[in-house]
């Protein structure tokens, strides 16, 4: 989750006033970043490596690093994998950049490079055979389980909450214009913010409420592997005021800001001031908050 945000961050951020943003050209040959370095100073060492171009070439190397590292070292993917994935990120990475990502812009704010796609590309591959010395498949021993729900965990789901939250609104932000752009044909200075709006709060609302509702617990929960201890009624119910006490009831509220604002802190205050860290949800169903990974049970020992 934070490489993902990363990436987004480096890539995409800040992002600029509408009115302020300059359109940026296309660069299609590859190679073009060694001319740009010999247009500044290379009389010595310490002049290249003070040279932008050549810092933009190492450093995107650099960011698709731990995407091959991870892809092959985490998820026992091989080179050959790691290396594509890392192609296809960075090719999205671009287009999003050379559309104005998705229409949220009249035009490019920053430079659509093969060459960035040619060095994030080597850093993926870079990455995965770096990978080739963390031994592949190996058996996980997972940890003795935690004996109480500490104020970091329950904060990070919090947070995870949060911050999924903001990325699906972002993300139905853009379909929702990508759809007046080009499918409706609205100009761009028409387009209609109410729906705009609209959809980016009625979307990461209902994806979570779904989760809540099927599972019991907000994506934020799953991502910490946090849940409220199973109780009387069914699933749907208890769902339903863990999502409203929680993430949901913020969203609902943001419609009548500052309220929003006033649940989050009661909801901060009550996580350090309540039995297992339980909170607001945890008060009004009367349940504990537990770590939902099981213990790992043992294989059954063949026969001597």
């Amino acid at each position: 989750m934070v490489y993902g945000f990363a990436l987004w961050t480096y890539t995409l951020l800040p992002l600029p006033e509408t009115h302020e943003i300059e359109c940026s050209p296309v660069q299609l040959v590859p190679g073009n970043f060694v001319h740009d370095i010999l247009t500044y100073d290379v009389s010595g060492i310490g002049a290249l490596l003070r040279t932008p171009a050549l810092q933009q070439v190492v450093l995107n190397i650099a960011l698709f690093l731990p995407a091959g590292f991870l892809l092959r070292a985490l998820w026992n993917r091989g080179v050959v994998f790691a290396t594509v994935t890392s192609l296809a990120v960075s090719l999205l990475i671009e287009v999003t950049q050379v559309t104005g990502i998705y229409g949220l812009y009249p035009c490019a704010y920053r430079l659509f490079d093969v060459d960035d796609l040619i060095a994030k590309t080597l850093g993926g591959l870079l990455g995965a055979l770096a990978a080739l010395f963390v031994p592949r498949g190996r058996a996980r021993t997972a940890a003795a389980p935690e004996a109480r729900v500490t104020v970091g965990r329950r904060l990070l789901g919090m947070v995870s909450d949060a911050l999924v939250t903001v990325l699906m609104t972002a993300v139905a932000g853009i379909a929702i214009r990508a759809v007046q752009l080009y499918v409706l044909k609205v100009p761009f200075e028409q387009l209609d913010q109410a729906a705009l709006a609209g959809v980016g709060y009625a979307v990461p609302f209902v994806i979570g409420a779904v989760v809540v509702l099927a599972t019991g617990r907000t994506i934020g929960d799953h991502a910490v592997q946090l849940r409220y201890a199973p109780g009387p009624g069914p699933v749907y119910v208890s769902g339903a005021i863990r999502y409203l006490a929680g993430i949901g009831g913020f969203q609902l509220l943001g419609l009548l800001s500052p309220l929003d604002i006033l649940f989050a802190l009661v909801s901060l205050v009550l996580v350090f001031t309540t039995a297992d860290r339980r909170g607001l949800p945890g008060i009004i169903l009367r349940r504990p908050l537990e770590i939902s990974r099981e213990a790992p049970q043992a294989s059954p020992r063949a026969g001597r």
